[in-house]
């Protein structure tokens, strides 16, 4: 039975928020359709998308631009159309996917990732890396200079050959000489990254998702399609809030950072209402060969594992209520 708290709060966010129709199409399949293989009809992808604001008109335009851009392929089949992600769609969605359902647990060891642009550069493969570096957490120093806190160089790489760059740019792996602490990294910090900004968004990200958490953990029975409304609503703006984070080593944060409680907000509302999410888009879609495939395996290692996990969503719920 849908609940009709959680489907006000749906339509009041889509009242509220302009969401974009590229920005919210790129995360239906970064995060589900790409688990399944990446591609569905476009007939069916307009029907699941039709809840969330988006007429068959608005998503007829914002495949078309999508294509233009790289992030999708269609292919006629018949009188149908048929759209998937293109490769380098896949490896930015792989890349996103790396960031947001990762557990990190590793302590930075005071490496960084450094990339200078020359001068010789063109202006197109310039604005193409740069938005690439930007949305793996790459930070501008100075101009034509990037720089990552982060040993992750095989990141990096493929982000050089994936934009045709590798032999285009200066890539370097340096390590600190200071201690990892202490004014001068959180200053660097500062000027590399707008961190207020970004914590302002978690905090707003809390606020409007922590009550959706507390009505779908007491609700007696969830229903499949608010389940993937909720979840596409979920990582759109999760998505939109990380991939603006830097995602920095401890020394470098702000002493109140909410980071930390927005992804365990995320990762418990995310367990909640996968299954039933899956199920919605596996009756609606389907491909030229048939049902959508299982989910790749990748799929159950987000957030640290999607397996039966209700006790603990109940524990992060609990904690989630309480904290500031």
């Amino acid at each position: 039975m849908k609940s009709r708290v959680i489907d006000r709060w749906i339509n009041d966010y889509l009242s509220e928020r302009r969401v974009s129709a590229n920005s919210l199409i790129i995360t239906v399949y970064g995060d589900l359709i790409a688990a399944h293989g990446g591609g569905v009809w476009l007939s069916d992808f307009i029907r699941l998308v039709e809840p969330l604001g988006l007429n068959e008109r608005v998503v007829r335009t914002s495949v078309y631009r999508l294509v233009q851009d790289d992030w999708l392929v269609s292919e006629q089949v018949g009188r149908r159309s048929y759209y998937r992600l293109t490769p380098s769609g896949l490896r930015r969605a792989d890349h996103a996917s790396r960031r947001i359902y990762d557990v990190r647990c590793v302590e930075w060891d005071g490496r960084w990732q450094i990339v200078i642009l020359p001068a010789t550069l063109s202006v197109r493969l310039r604005d193409a890396l740069r938005r690439e570096l930007s949305w793996a957490g790459y930070g501008a120093v100075a101009p034509g200079v990037l720089v990552r806190p982060s040993s992750d160089s095989a990141t990096l790489m493929e982000i050089l050959d994936g934009t045709g760059t590798r032999d285009k740019v200066v890539p370097l792996d340096a390590r600190s000489l200071d201690a990892l602490t202490g004014l001068p990294l959180k200053d660097l910090a500062r000027e590399c990254w707008d961190l207020e900004a970004i914590g302002a968004t978690y905090d707003e990200f809390i606020a409007r998702f922590r009550p959706v958490l507390r009505t779908l953990s007491a609700a007696r029975s969830l229903d499949p399609e608010q389940c993937f409304l909720v979840q596409t609503l979920l990582m759109h703006e999760f998505r939109r809030v990380l991939l603006h984070d830097p995602q920095l080593p401890a020394q470098m944060t702000p002493n109140k950072w909410s980071g930390a409680l927005a992804r365990n907000l995320c990762q418990s509302l995310y367990r909640l209402t996968y299954r039933l999410a899956q199920q919605h888009l596996l009756a609606l879609c389907e491909t030229p060969s048939g049902p959508l495939p299982p989910p790749s395996p990748d799929f159950y290692r987000r957030f640290g594992g999607l397996g039966d996990v209700a006790g603990d969503v109940a524990d992060d719920v609990a904690g989630i209520a309480v904290a500031p």
